[in-house]
């Protein structure tokens, strides 16, 4: 049997991590939640200190009483200045009052009717002052956007946060622990030989004797380039029923190109063997293939091979059985050749 792999380390990660931060500046008061807790969408995890946002809605509701007393008081004096003017154009057309006064009552008309517009313009302002401070004080309860786990707590009771240009993180939640996956970087020289839904085995420092498995999910087209070394992102998706698995942990990956059983096969050092004789090697074949020995001499046999792990080559084609005597070694002192001994003496299935 042979079993093609690439190599490579990646980290453990949870699928969906959610960063929870907050949108106004302020002291906290109080905290719900620590590591590990479970919580739900929507449940609240820690409240910063309302009292200055309390504040600040009861001055924008104060305000917005205010703007729409002046309103009310500007119709009042809209519905006087018409009256005045409609008035002053009925004694205008009898001639007891001059063209001087009748403008003059219109211009106070005209300006009353101005400032109704300014006065509803102004209860428009107070009432979005006070959404906006509103909108503020719900801010100040920090609520959990997902069902998931926290896994990341920055803040304690007292610290000030500040929501200035950055939004700080205060908690991290995972939103599923029992669905991971892994982010490997896989070699440019290998990059080519990855698909999606190849199988994944890997192991982790906390379970050295345990072989977790998964499946490739998917391959990333950006490259990292660190010191002149080009990598690319591979996601792997493992199940984590047992939540053995955190984030954060190191994985030591092995993606399986290719799992061929019941095969021909030959140990990888026959392939690299070189015979010094230039009278043997001379009408020796070229291309791959390895040296066997046959009535007690070096002879060279071409091969087709496929596929290939770190021990063993599989063998498509050639002139080569189970009972072959394959080189592996020369010594260079003397120039002869041991060939393997012991079973299996060749190829083996």
């Amino acid at each position: 049997d042979i079993r093609a792999t690439v190599s490579a380390t990646g980290t453990v990660n949870a699928v969906t991590t959610v960063l929870v931060g907050t949108q106004v500046s302020g002291t906290i008061k109080q905290l719900y939640v620590d590591y590990n807790s479970t919580v739900k969408k929507g449940q609240l995890l820690a409240q910063i200190d309302p009292a200055s946002f309390e504040a600040q809605v009861a001055q924008a509701s104060a305000n917005l009483l205010l703007a729409r007393a002046n309103l009310e008081k500007s119709r009042v004096a809209l519905r006087d200045t018409l009256t005045t003017f409609e008035r002053n154009k009925i004694l205008y057309g009898k001639n007891f009052i001059s063209k001087s006064d009748l403008d003059a009552s219109e211009t106070v008309y005209l300006s009353a009717l101005a400032q109704i517009k300014a006065s509803e313009a102004q209860v428009e302002q107070t009432r979005a002052a006070l959404s906006l401070s509103q909108t503020n004080l719900r801010y100040t309860q920090i609520v959990s956007p997902v069902n998931g786990t926290v896994i990341s707590r920055s803040i304690d009771v007292g610290q000030t946060v500040a929501a200035s240009f950055q939004t700080p993180t205060l908690f991290t939640i995972a939103q599923d622990l029992t669905k991971m996956q892994i982010d490997a970087s896989i070699d440019e020289a290998d990059i080519g030989r990855i698909k999606t839904n190849q199988p994944v085995t890997f192991t982790v420092d906390a379970y050295p004797d345990q072989t977790f498995k998964g499946n490739v999910s998917e391959i990333r087209n950006a490259p990292t380039t660190v010191q002149n070394v080009v990598t690319y992102a591979v996601i792997v998706k493992v199940d984590n029923p047992e939540l053995k698995l955190k984030p954060g942990m190191t994985a030591n990956v092995s993606i399986i190109i290719d799992d061929k059983k019941g095969i021909l096969r030959i140990p990888n050092a026959a392939l690299r063997v070189k015979i010094q004789d230039k009278e043997i090697t001379a009408t020796a074949p070229k291309g791959t293939g390895v040296w066997i020995l046959e009535d007690k001499k070096p002879t060279r046999v071409p091969l087709t091979i496929g596929i290939s792990d770190n021990r063993f080559t599989e063998i498509l084609s050639g002139n080569i059985s189970e009972s072959s005597r394959l080189i592996v070694e020369v010594k260079s002192n003397n120039q002869k050749t041991n060939s393997q001994q012991g079973p299996p003496p060749g190829p083996r299935f």
